[in-house]
């Protein structure tokens, strides 16, 4: 079992900036940052794999969000520049720990966290 616990959400106005985090309490191959209004489906944002360090992001984020991690802290963060009110959402963590990375899909993820909610303002 492995716990994710999110943090650094909160609300700016459009053009501003958030830092979003996630700590694992344990080993993950694979780690996803995800976000989900309500009635809709969820989108995957940014995922990042733990041996290559390699991202992968959805086209609506590219240029203004980066992801990162930190191995050796079972950390993985997302950086979030130039917000608009349309990344107004629940961002959520999401890990894998076997299997094939599940990139920016939501199906295969092990663990989810409980999610942060982020607010844009225009």
């Amino acid at each position: 079992q492995v716990h994710l616990v999110e943090s650094g959400g909160g609300s700016v106005q459009a053009g501003g900036s958030l830092r979003l985090s996630c700590v694992a309490s344990g080993y993950t191959f694979c780690m996803g940052w995800f976000r989900q209004l309500p009635g809709k489906e969820r989108e995957g944002v940014a995922a990042i794999y733990h041996s290559t360090g390699e991202p992968v992001y959805v086209d609506s984020v590219k240029g203004r969000f980066t992801i990162s991690r930190d191995n050796a802290k079972r950390t993985v963060n997302l950086q979030m520049n130039n917000l608009n009110p349309e990344d107004t959402a629940t961002y959520y963590c999401a890990a894998a720990v076997r299997g094939v990375c599940p990139a920016l899909s939501d199906r295969g993820y092990d663990y989810w966290g409980q999610g942060t909610q982020v607010t844009v303002s225009s």
